[in-house]
């Protein structure tokens, strides 16, 4: 008998120790969508708000660079958007995991969802980073000069918002990797 009642207790300890971790999980998950949101947003805002004017000869004849000119970079901005207010809307479900423990199908959701807009976000951060590279170093085959020797500013913005896409991408990978982390404890 007395065996028995020592297996319940040890169980219920089990229990109680996976749903601590649980728990620390979803917080942790909670805290990462934060930061890949503002990420995100920020990168968004930063190439959005990006161009630079360069006079040329005269002041009536200006050179412009604008995140506008290329499709890649306004492809960025989008993706960059959609991606953070999917964040944004996604911590509701983040906020359950934490309250609560029997979260399996809102993980499996969440999983689906992260990884699409995983797919998304690379996609966006990696059309404007083989923009931002011919920016940097031209190519010299196809007679494309770069550009970032005069547009300076224009190019050290857009280098910056590329790198805080690419931690958006790496978190995003991470949350992947914690739901299923997750929903592997729970079985």
């Amino acid at each position: 008998m007395k065996s028995g009642q020592a297996e319940i207790v040890e169980t219920s300890k089990g229990i109680q120790k996976s749903g601590l971790m649980s728990r620390r999980i979803a917080i942790l998950e909670f805290i990462l969508r934060i930061v890949a949101f503002f990420n995100t947003i920020s990168s968004a805002i930063l190439m959005a708000t990006t161009n630079e004017t360069l006079p040329f000869f005269t002041q009536f004849i200006r050179f412009r660079a604008e995140y506008n000119d290329l499709p890649a970079l306004s492809f960025f901005v989008v993706a960059n958007a959609v991606v953070s207010g999917y964040l944004i809307l996604s911590l509701a479900l983040a906020f359950v995991h934490i309250v609560t423990s029997k979260t399996q199908n809102s993980r499996i959701v969440l999983i689906v969802l992260d990884v699409a807009m995983l797919g998304l976000l690379t996609a966006g951060a990696s059309s404007a980073a083989a923009i931002v590279y011919l920016a940097h170093n031209g190519n010299n085959k196809t007679n494309w000069f770069a550009i970032c020797q005069q547009f300076n500013s224009f190019c050290e913005r857009i280098s910056g918002s590329l790198i805080g896409s690419f931690i958006a991408v790496v978190l995003l990978i991470l949350l992947i990797l914690l739901s299923a982390i997750a929903l592997s404890r729970r079985h």
